[in-house]
């Protein structure tokens, strides 16, 4: 009997394994098209605040940004901080404008041919009504002392905006009222009710300069308050052009200031996705059905000391939540580009489970390779069954076969992200992915293959090996940046004879991510 009994869990075990490793397959035909690629993926991308975009190394850094994933539009904090010098009172309690470092930074967007996404706020101290600040760079939120006040400053820089760029240029902006005013004291010291007193001024100040200049809300933490967003602007007349929240992949909490609590990523396979597509309904059965969605901050997790951000496992997630999410949002914008971000002050070490795609010195993350990768695809999406994989064509007569597998490796509660995603996390097989491209024109390719995954553009496994020095030296900057740049790890070439048929077998790992470029010559 006790044989039997090790038998049949042998048995068990052996189908339980092949379960893991079952070999899936992509077959996609040339002439079979689902539309254009919905590119909501690089609509957006955040940045921590605005006063860091002054920096050399931010602005570099971006400016790669912009020509290797081809972000649209940027976000960030802190517009109207001190640090921006934006608005004073004379010895009258008159309000004095000045825009000088805000030229400089939009300016600077602009000339990348990037738009601003432009989050009004914090407070400046001098029309705060109240003292109280969050982060290390202290941005006041607490209502204005005087709204009227507060209108006329939105509706000035909003007029300073136009003279400056032009109707046709704002006319393409969004401008949303605040950051995550649900997280109260955290980011917002009054009620839900003066919100919406605050988001009443600040979008009447934004219309008064051109009534179709777009204003929206909330940007709330955990895609809260959605439905009565439209619900207080539809009954007392408000303009309201957009949604847009926010929503993180863990499980506990929302704001993590300083990076101090512990999280889980969530085992739930509709995180993100699952909020995304609730707000998408709860829009759908307004009485503003038509408003678009834009998840103006998304991630792993919501703190700035979480090693998963640094992890090749990030690269996969962040593939698997944007084809879950579809077409449910116009934009994802994922927070946030670069770990130059100082909510918690100037961090001490180069990598530290900073939010950013790239690290302070500029080096790529996976999760950076993912978006670039994305970035490669062609203009039209075709027919897919497969659950984990974008397959594009171009006019060239190109195919583009981005796939992945995720696998979310977490113990569960009892380990905390922070402990678990900064050990050497080696990837498990899963079998072998058969990609199979019929219809394509006979003729002489190319083929270009690109990868994230352990230990390939891994550079959290690069900088382990180095021992997690405190500080990088130039040499380890350069090789670091060199060994996780992201280039064709292996080109191949390929005969298309008269059955028009392309096929290959690749072995894949968990938290895998593979590129396949098929040029036409």
């Amino acid at each position: 009997m006790k044989k039997l009994l090790i038998l049949a869990a042998a048995l068990f075990s052996s189908i339980h394994s092949f379960g893991q490793n079952e070999n899936r397959t992509i077959k996609v035909d040339f002439n079979k098209s689902s539309g254009k690629l919905n590119t909501m993926f690089k609509e957006c991308i955040g940045a921590g605040r605005a006063n860091e975009g002054l920096r050399a190394d931010w602005q570099q850094q971006l400016a790669m940004v912009k020509k290797e994933c081809d972000f649209k539009y940027i976000r960030f904090h802190g517009l109207l901080s001190d640090d921006m010098a934006v608005y004073r009172e004379d010895s009258k309690g008159n309000p004095e404008y000045n825009y000088q470092y805000v030229d400089v930074l939009f300016d600077f967007i602009v000339s990348l041919k990037m738009k601003p996404f432009v989050e009004l706020g914090f407070m400046p101290n001098a029309l705060a009504s109240g003292k109280e600040t969050i982060f290390w760079w202290k941005g006041n939120v607490t209502p204005p002392k005087d709204y009227k006040k507060w209108e006329d400053l939105i509706r000035n820089l909003t007029a300073h905006f136009k003279e400056r760029y032009g109707d046709e240029e704002v006319k393409t902006w969004y401008f949303e009222v605040w950051n995550e005013p649900n997280l109260t004291p955290g980011f917002w010291t009054g009620t839900q009710e003066e919100y919406f007193k605050l988001y009443d001024y600040a979008a009447r100040g934004v219309k008064a300069v051109n009534k179709d200049f777009k204003v929206g809300g909330p940007a709330t933490a955990g895609a809260g308050w959605v439905p009565e967003t439209i619900e207080f602007t539809a009954k007392n007349n408000v303009p309201l052009d957009f949604i847009s929240t926010h929503t993180y992949g863990v499980n506990q909490g929302y704001l993590d200031e300083f990076g101090t609590s512990g999280t889980v990523l969530s085992p739930d396979e509709s995180s993100i996705s699952g909020d995304v597509i609730k707000s998408h309904k709860q829009i759908s059965n307004s009485v503003k059905p038509n408003l678009e969605l834009h998840y103006t901050e998304w991630s792993s997790s919501y703190t700035p000391s979480d090693p998963i951000h640094d992890s090749y496992h990030s690269a996969a997630y962040i593939l698997q939540k944007l084809k879950e999410v579809g077409n449910a949002a116009n934009s994802m914008s994922y927070w946030v580009f670069t770990d130059i971000f100082e909510e918690a002050g100037p961090r001490f070490t180069p990598f530290h489970g900073g939010f950013g795609l790239l690290n302070t010195q500029g080096i790529k993350k996976p999760a950076y390779l993912s978006y670039y990768f994305l970035n490669k695809l062609g203009q039209t999406e075709l027919q897919n069954a497969d659950k984990a994989s974008l397959v594009t064509k171009n006019s060239k007569g190109g195919v583009q076969l981005l796939f992945w597998d995720f696998t979310n490796t977490h113990p569960g509660d009892k380990v905390w992200n922070q402990t678990y995603y900064v050990q050497d996390l080696p990837s498990k097989e899963k079998g072998k992915v058969k990609v199979e491209v019929s219809g394509l024109q006979k003729g002489k390719y190319t083929l270009e293959i690109y990868k994230v995954g352990y230990k390939t553009n891994d550079v959290f496994a690069d900088y382990l090996a180095l021992g997690k020095p405190a500080q990088l030296t130039r040499q380890q900057v350069n090789s670091l940046k060199e060994k996780n740049n992201g280039a064709v790890i292996a080109t191949e070439k390929v005969t298309i004879d008269a059955t028009g048929i392309y096929s290959k077998d690749y072995k894949i790992n968990e938290n895998d991510v593979v590129l396949f470029n098929l040029i036409k010559q």
